[in-house]
């Protein structure tokens, strides 16, 4: 967030509350008005609905070890109805605006590394299995511990590798950035557009919106970032309309047949909790391994977005620590247990709950109105995913650009605090994960911190989350080793 927001948002004295909803949330206290919460609810909504239609896609196009899919039409039901619920949960217990949904990236997991090699009940189970396992962790206070024992200029360097992640996911999102094919015989890995230029009207849409998003930001007109979503969704129904246009990704704003559809309830449920280990061909070191890495990858994926998202809203403590983080923590977790329960593959807290924070989003009161949303798009799916990434992307970049600003406060004339933070910013976004760079950041610190001669200066647990790191960077030779693949 850039200094004057921080200003603004952040008065020195705080106006009383206006009634007991505002007491509650805390809403005057943190500097934020129900119009601001209102805005950041629905700009979180728009910015991370596609999961309503990506996830299906993703754990819809893969088969079990026997053949089976799951139907697309259950899986949205599903996705919508976790998000909704534990959005909801997370705002009125955690008290922080940070939406939860389907993870991308453990979903890949579970619908091409899991399920090939078992039945989706089991596949599903192991998730349960995992969001059970961190909320023990949580309950016994070493996933607490274990944030506050991060220093505060890592915990800066995670939120601005976030940062850059989340911009990068925009501009892939938006095909601004694409993959090379291997068959272009290149070392350069991505390119601007399809073909090395920027072409056709989704992309123009995209352009435009990031123009838009940075003007209305530039002159801190209030819900710049909802009113770009909105605005530029508006125009490429226009230009679908009248353009020939072979495709806009995932989603096609076109103005739908029908606006309200039954959910389907059928998938909820469908989990076996150990089947996994008695699953006929799969050992019980596969097992464990698959659990531990989904435990890994989740519990910093969410402590990366959890930092990240409390410390761009200005609500870390003087000691860099988030409030009611205890609660947040096991609110996270059983949301893992929640979309593996509803086979919906596990749900996490949303790093673009940022784009709400940038409209001004401080407390749970805006997780009511994006929880809300998704409950709507239980019944009205068709009309809540007419909006292509194309006109949501911008509002990552725009994110993107507010989490960097706080790279000023990191002193990268130490290097034994700036390249453990260089590192952490740059793998994020390279290796298009929050987990590989908190990795890489905890390893590079102990080890620098080792070389100085100053080891004791290192928590005991990130020695240990560090350890843990390193088996996980290691996973594939121990693999081989254990005789597990």
């Amino acid at each position: 967030m850039s200094e004057p927001q921080q200003v603004t948002d952040r008065p020195t004295a705080a106006p009383p509350p206006v009634n007991s909803l505002d007491r509650f949330f805390r809403i005057s206290e943190r500097g934020s008005t129900f119009g601001r919460e209102f805005r950041g609810g629905f700009a979180t909504f728009f910015t991370m609905a596609y999961i309503l239609v990506l996830n299906p896609i993703i754990l819809g196009s893969a088969k079990d070890k026997f053949g089976h899919q799951l139907d697309a039409v259950q899986l949205t039901t599903a996705t919508a109805l976790v998000a909704a619920v534990m959005t909801i949960i997370m705002g009125v217990a955690g008290n922080l605006p940070l939406a939860l949904a389907t993870g991308l990236g453990l979903n890949a997991v579970v619908a091409f590394q899991i399920a090939p090699l078992m039945s989706w009940d089991d596949a599903m189970g192991l998730i349960v299995l995992e969001g059970l396992l961190i909320c023990v962790l949580v309950v016994t206070g070493l996933r607490e511990a274990v944030m506050h024992a991060i220093p505060q200029p890592l915990k800066q360097a995670i939120s601005v590798g976030i940062g850059l992640f989340i911009a990068f996911i925009g501009f892939v999102d938006a095909g601004f950035v694409t993959r090379i094919p291997d068959a272009a015989n290149t070392t350069v890995p991505v390119q601007l557009g399809g073909t090395g230029t920027l072409t056709g009207w989704p992309m123009l849409v995209f352009c435009l919106g990031v123009l838009l998003t940075i003007g209305l930001l530039a002159r801190k007109v209030k819900g710049a970032i909802l009113i770009s979503i909105v605005t530029m969704t508006a125009v490429a129904i226009v230009i679908n309309s009248v353009a020939d246009i072979k495709t806009w990704g995932l989603t096609t704003p076109s103005w739908p047949d029908r606006l309200v559809d039954a959910p389907d309830f059928g998938l909820i449920g469908d989990f076996d909790l150990f089947g996994a280990f008695s699953a006929p061909g799969v050992g019980v070191i596969t097992v464990v391994l698959l659990v531990f890495t989904l435990i890994l990858s989740d519990f910093f994926d969410t402590m990366g977005t959890v930092v990240g998202i409390s410390a761009e809203a200005g609500l870390l403590d003087e000691e860099g620590k988030v409030p009611n983080l205890g609660r947040v923590l096991l609110i996270d977790g059983a949301a893992a247990v929640a979309g593996g329960a509803a086979s919906a593959s596990s749900a996490t807290s949303y790093i673009e709950s940022a784009a709400g924070v940038g409209e001004g989003s401080r407390t749970g009161f805006s997780n009511l109105v994006t929880g809300g949303l998704f409950g709507l798009a239980l019944f009205l799916t068709p009309l809540l995913t007419i909006v292509p990434l194309q006109a949501a992307a911008p509002a990552l970049v725009a994110v993107g650009f507010l989490m960097m600003t706080q790279v000023k406060h990191i002193d990268w004339d130490r290097y034994d605090i700036a390249i453990p933070a260089f590192l952490t910013i740059a793998v994020m976004p390279f290796t298009y994960s929050i987990s590989n760079g908190i990795g890489a950041g905890f390893l590079a610190y102990v080890l620098i911190k080792t070389v100085l001669g100053r080891a004791k200066e290192a928590h005991w647990l990130l020695w240990g989350t560090s350890a843990l790191f390193l088996v996980y960077f290691a996973i594939d030779p121990i693999e081989q080793l254990l005789g597990a693949k």
